[in-house]
């Protein structure tokens, strides 16, 4: 990966966790007001999976940005960035947990219609789904680790033969 490549995606997660601590500051409070006519536990339970939710999404950015340092440093593929792979696998099944518990805490009553809490668990569901392809991504980036093992060990040989 390019140094251009790198230092976009760095870029585009310093504006992701900006935009995230803004929406835990001021939006926040906003949203805690526009639920002023639910019921205590419909605007807790909102809220909580609100912040929850970015906090996923702050995790598995920071994570990022220590892999990408792993990929600058050309140390990426060892054991220590299977941490990283598995707390972003982990904090997007998180995510997609409370995109269903959302919709649970949505659906009840008639204040928000069946067709949203639908489209929510659907996104729950392509959130899974993307949890099962960093999963994916995790077993290849096991098998580039083992092959970056075996040709260390073969040149080791090679150089005892030579």
């Amino acid at each position: 990966m390019g140094n251009p490549t790198v230092l976009a995606l760095r870029v585009v997660i310093a504006l992701m966790l900006a935009g995230s601590l803004f929406v835990q500051v001021v939006m926040g409070p906003l949203l805690w007001a526009d639920l002023d006519g639910a019921t205590t536990g419909v605007r807790v339970s909102v809220m909580t999976i609100v912040l929850l939710g970015i906090a996923c999404v702050q995790v598995t950015a920071v994570c990022v940005w220590r892999l990408l340092t792993m990929v600058r440093r050309g140390t990426v593929f060892s054991d220590a960035a299977f941490r990283f792979v598995d707390v972003i696998c982990g904090a997007i099944v998180v995510a997609s947990l409370l995109a269903f518990a959302l919709g649970v805490v949505l659906a009840p009553g008639e204040d928000v219609a069946p067709g949203v809490v639908l489209l929510i668990g659907g996104f729950g569901v392509c959130v899974a789904g993307v949890a099962l392809i960093v999963r994916v991504l995790r077993l290849l980036l096991a098998q580039a680790v083992a092959r970056d093992v075996e040709a260390q060990h073969l040149r080791a040989e090679l150089d005892e033969v030579i």
